[in-house]
């Protein structure tokens, strides 16, 4: 493995929980700051660095490789905002093959590309989905590639058992070298109890929330000019959300080893949550009606 350079963090979460959105932000806001930022994009859908680089097309790794010509970073990377460098990871042909697979071969063709001692990063994020944390997709967080993983996570009950599933993972690769936990990030928050079952859920993993992001049309507006929130609202208040997080993780040494839950006590646990919203909804209605 190449010498490391610069802080590694991988950013998991479940698919279409906002994730990539995320990491582009923290990234865009980490490039403002005038920092040296590359962001490789781990999900087979390859759309990670996407409003980064304004949309544009472009090729990934896993494609360039299997073409078999002799491949050169400008061939499978782009500058973007701030000069991020953009690098798509790619999937298997449809149908066909382990999606992980992309996560491998990019990162050992990154290192034969000597890409981190030319660059010389001061950050490299991992967009890692995390639906299934399979051998691929725990290569960052296993092989010691990173030097944390954050989970994004909404409240809903599918976004926590995923982020209760990466937890088991840096569970069982930590002790061995693997990344620690540096944090959960709460997003897309619409609930008034949203924030709660979030903080509920890191207090009883032993981990911790460290920032929230609210539900907002700034960002789904950004996504559809193909821009950063950072850059195409930078006066907006989640701009300064997304700061703040950055500012976060590029100055917080502070990681743990998750405790995640039994699937059977996370149910129970859920379901105890179902209760509280129940009696919270209609407790709001009765009071409302006057009764």
């Amino acid at each position: 493995m190449s010498k490391k350079i610069g802080k590694h963090i991988a950013i998991y979460g479940k698919g279409g929980i906002g994730k990539s959105t995320t990491t582009s932000n923290i990234s865009a806001a980490l490039a403002e700051a005038g920092h040296k930022v590359i962001q490789i994009g781990c999900d087979p859908k390859s759309d990670s660095t996407n409003t980064l680089r304004g949309n544009n097309y472009l090729p990934t790794v896993l494609d360039s490789l299997r073409e078999g010509k002799k491949i050169h970073l400008e061939d499978v990377s782009a500058v973007g905002y701030k000069g991020i460098l953009c690098i798509e990871s790619g999937g298997p042909v449809p149908g066909v093959g382990c999606a992980g697979r992309g996560i491998n071969a990019a990162v050992t063709l990154l290192q034969e590309l000597n890409l981190f001692e030319e660059f010389k990063p001061d950050y490299v994020l991992y967009d890692v989905l995390g639906d299934v944390v399979c051998g691929g997709f725990a290569v960052p967080i296993r092989d010691g590639i990173t030097d944390r993983a954050y989970v994004v996570s909404s409240s809903d009950f599918m976004a926590i058992y995923a982020a209760n599933n990466l937890f088991k993972a840096i569970n069982k690769y930590a002790p061995s070298g693997g990344a620690k936990l540096g944090g959960i990030i709460g997003n897309g928050l619409s609930a008034g109890y949203s924030q709660a079952i979030i903080n509920d859920f890191a207090e009883r993993t032993g981990t911790k929330a460290v920032g929230y992001v609210p539900r907002s049309l700034v960002v789904s507006q950004s996504e559809l000019y193909g821009k950063t929130v950072i850059e195409a609202h930078p006066e907006d208040p989640h701009a300064d959300i997304y700061r703040n997080l950055a500012k976060y993780i590029a100055e917080s040494d502070e990681l743990v080893v998750p405790n995640p839950i039994a699937v059977t006590e996370l149910r129970d646990w859920a379901k105890e949550w179902g209760d509280k919203i129940y009696d919270l909804e209609t407790g709001v209605l009765a009071g409302a009606a006057g009764i």
